[in-house]
């Protein structure tokens, strides 16, 4: 397999969960795997001191610990990642979250089989028939179906989870245009690019995924976030093109700009 693969894993505040989540990271995995790297966004509990133990302790892996110059929230932390694998040749990256509700190990048939070179995105979606959830409310699960059912009414295509935290894109979509700069660097950052793959008739290739809720801290407002979410698949429908040219950030970013903590530069 002479393709090379990224892992990336935003982080922010998942010391007690952040550990599991690198130990994912077995053999299995790590026969695709060329580099993974911890995107730290500004996080205030002992997240990045657990990181900087376990890559001290497991030397073996080729794991880089990144801090975000400022919280540039989830969707920031991932344009980090598709720059740094843009400016670092990489042929796919593989976001995996930090909070440890997704499972890696679902990612080996789209590895083994050699799915993902088939399509433009590879996306887990937690709302297959044969997909697990545990942990999940009931209406958590409806109101993710009702939304599922307008997005795929809008794309004219089938769509299962509008953003889980398991997902590998082909960096080569980005590469002419970085057309997700503008998106929004909150928590619909996945929905604009989902919008995108429509609008740019990138394959996409949903499959089955087990998903949990245990320890972790929901940064969701559910009611909130399904008004944002309404609102912009609705915009999108009439606007197309000019609706996912606009600037959609409440705040511009030139330059979403990391640096590599060292063992030499270990605090903040």
């Amino acid at each position: 397999m002479g393709e090379k693969i990224l892992l990336f894993i935003p982080m922010y505040n998942c010391e007690k969960q952040i550990t599991r989540v690198i130990d994912q990271i077995d053999e299995k995995i790590s026969e695709y795997i060329a580099e993974t790297i911890v995107v730290d966004n500004r996080s205030t509990d002992r997240s990045q001191e657990k990181v900087i133990n376990y890559i001290k302790n497991n030397k073996n892996k080729n794991i880089k610990l990144f801090l975000n110059t400022e919280n540039y929230n989830l969707g920031g932390s991932h344009k980090v990642a598709f720059n740094y694998a843009v400016k670092n040749n990489f042929d796919y990256v593989i976001v995996l979250h930090g909070d440890d509700q997704g499972n890696l190990s679902d990612f080996l048939p789209i590895l083994k089989e050699e799915i993902y070179k088939k399509y433009d995105c590879c996306l887990g979606a937690r709302f297959m028939k044969s997909s697990k959830l545990i942990g999940y409310s009931s209406i958590r699960i409806w109101g993710n179906y009702i939304f599922n059912w307008l997005f795929s009414l809008v794309t004219k295509e089938k769509v299962y989870d509008l953003g889980s935290g398991l997902n590998m894109y082909n960096i080569e979509i980005f590469k002419d245009k970085f057309y997700c700069l503008k998106y929004p660097d909150n928590l619909t950052f996945n929905c604009y690019m989902l919008l995108a793959s429509d609008y740019y008739k990138q394959k996409i290739n949903f499959f089955p995924i087990s998903w949990r809720e245990e320890d972790q801290v929901s940064n969701v407002k559910m009611i909130s976030q399904a008004i944002q979410t309404l609102s912009l698949i609705i915009k999108y429908f009439f606007l197309r093109e000019k609706y996912l040219n606009l600037e959609h950030r409440k705040k511009t970013i030139e330059i979403y700009d990391t640096k590599e903590i060292t063992f030499e530069n270990e605090k903040n």
